[in-house]
């Protein structure tokens, strides 16, 4: 199972159907954010630092499967919808 975040040069890739577009990912994530309030009490974040992230499950939306989704290189996925 990946659970590493693809980068610039690389994707998740479901072994199983062959999805490259769509995946439901369960992550953890450990943020501080900096919240501005105005005088009625509402507030929006203005600025998240995530101190820690990982990623706990990656699913194929397609087919369901989350012991396929593998990482891969964008060019050889450019090669596979080619073919």
């Amino acid at each position: 199972m990946a659970t590493t975040v693809p980068d610039a040069g690389s994707r998740w890739r479901c072994g199983g159907c062959g999805n490259l577009t769509r995946f439901d990912v369960t992550r953890t994530r450990r943020t501080t954010e900096f919240w501005h309030f105005d005088l009625a009490g509402e507030h929006r974040v203005e600025e998240t630092e995530v101190r820690a992230e990982s990623i706990e499950q990656v699913t194929c939306r397609w087919c369901g499967r989350s012991d396929a989704i593998e990482l891969v290189a964008r060019h050889e996925t450019a090669d596979l919808e080619t073919s």
